[in-house]
């Protein structure tokens, strides 16, 4: 019995192992189908039956389209909508309410027309566009940046360049009359309230706080009006369009767009260089770029307009330009200082060229009376001044009088600004606040704002 049952478990033994072994065999066989690159696949790239990798059949779907008579599957279908469909409809909309319901259909409103062409929004019209001419002209923007700074901007605008500023300048600076009261502690609180109370930001923006800051100062020069009335007799203009057109050695060049703001006066400044001071311009060289083009940087048009435009219409109570305020402080237009003093240089000479062109004419001569036009450049931080002075207006030769310009660069107003102060080991190194104030660079921008009333 023993060898029986033991025979039977043998047997038993013997007739379940292959049951066994295949079983085990075809679930392998089940798993290794799910990663082997042949048979059926089960994932995006090994699952599911192989995408055939020759061309699709030419059947007539894919050839000409559904069979006729077919209907065209759901996601082909162009279902118009239900006020088409039925036009007696009538539809619930949320027009009355004044805001979005979800659950309401959306009005529709007829298409507004102006009623009239506006250049701002439309565009000028097609028979407004200046047609394309052989001569090509160079034009300075708002945007241009020129590779050689001053010097560049000096033999384009035939310009002596003269560093420092003006007697005329630095004689309203030394005196104590022209002067706010408390006008440090004044200035000091303008610039905090550009760099930290303008927001309850922690970090405010060049972009932000530089354009505070001067409109801060300009307020500053502004009360004090009431000791010199005739500072009441301007206007400040800002985003204006202006346009200016000349030629230098048979180049064809034009300033032209928006540039910053604009101090207008009833009465011109007066010019800052004597009648012998000009006449020995002459003897003056202007220094070239050779090899590089004077032209480099500048935008080269074909379709443009030869104009001269101060931005203003005849009749304009305040019609002579006095300074131009530029404001730098956006990261992504960034100009480096002899940049920006070169787009100063560009669009004071632009101002200048432009009024003198309406004073006495397009003819090219040495003017009787010449034109002074101040600018004023930062970053919120630094400072450029500069004194332009038109003497002529024949700038095709490069001998002759010349036009003057003194600049004086790159004055700091402070040298920090600082939202917390700087701790190292527990010990305050650098406190919160302004530091570095330099009072002079307000002085010089008090007296460019008092020159010729004071």
């Amino acid at each position: 019995a023993g060898e029986k049952k033991h025979g039977r478990c043998r047997f038993s033994e013997v007739r379940w192992l292959p049951s066994a072994g295949m079983l085990f065999v075809r679930r392998s066989a089940g798993r290794l189908a799910c990663w082997v690159p042949w048979g059926q696949r089960r994932t995006k790239m090994y699952y599911g039956p192989r995408r055939p990798s020759g061309p699709l059949p030419r059947t007539p779907w894919t050839v000409r389209g559904p069979p006729p008579g077919a209907r065209l599957p759901w996601y082909l279908r162009n279902v118009p909508p239900v006020r088409e469909q039925v036009p007696e409809l009538d539809v619930v909309t949320y027009e009355g309410k004044m805001y979005r319901v979800p659950w309401l259909a959306k009005p529709r409103f007829e298409k507004w027309e102006r009623g009239w062409h506006s250049r701002r929004h439309d565009g000028p019209l097609p028979e407004e566009l200046p047609s394309p001419k052989e001569r090509p002209c160079y034009v300075c923007q708002q945007l241009t940046r020129l590779l050689e700074g001053v010097k560049q901007a000096s033999w384009l605008t035939k310009t002596k360049v003269i560093d420092g500023l003006p007697l005329q300048i630095l004689s309203i600076m030394t005196d104590t009359d022209n002067q706010l009261k408390n006008q440090d502690e004044r200035v000091q609180n303008a610039i905090s309230h550009a760099r930290f109370w303008m927001n309850s930001e922690e970090e405010i923006m060049e972009e932000t706080y530089c354009p505070m800051l001067l409109e801060d100062l300009l307020h500053l020069c502004r009360t004090m009006a009431t000791k010199h009335p005739l500072l009441a007799k301007r206007m400040v203009t800002q985003d204006y369009r202006m346009a200016a057109t000349w030629e230098r050695e048979s180049l064809l060049l034009q300033v032209r767009g928006v540039n910053g703001k604009l101090l207008n006066a009833i009465n011109p400044l007066e010019p800052v260089a004597s009648k012998d001071e000009i006449l020995a311009t002459e003897n003056d060289v202007l220094e070239t770029l050779y090899p590089i083009a004077p032209t480099i940087d500048l935008q080269e048009v074909n379709k443009y307009e030869t104009r001269n435009d101060t931005g203003f219409k005849a009749g304009y109570p305040y019609p002579h330009p006095h300074t131009i305020y530029f404001a730098h402080g956006d990261k992504y237009r960034r100009m480096r200082p002899e940049q920006l003093r070169a787009k100063m240089l560009m669009f004071a000479f632009g101002n200048a060229l432009a009024k003198a062109r309406v004073l006495y004419g397009d003819e090219p001569k040495v003017l009787e009376k010449p034109i002074v036009v101040q600018s004023v450049g930062t970053d919120g931080q630094r400072f450029q001044f500069m004194v332009f002075q038109l003497n002529t207006t024949d700038l095709d030769p490069s001998h002759g009088v010349k036009n003057l310009a003194w600049i004086d660069a790159d004055q700091l107003l402070y040298e920090d600004a600082r939202y917390r102060p700087e701790i190292k080991k527990k010990v305050v190194t650098i406190p919160a606040g302004v530091h570095g104030y330099q009072p002079a660079t307000f002085k010089k921008f008090l007296a460019f704002y008092l020159h010729g009333v004071v």
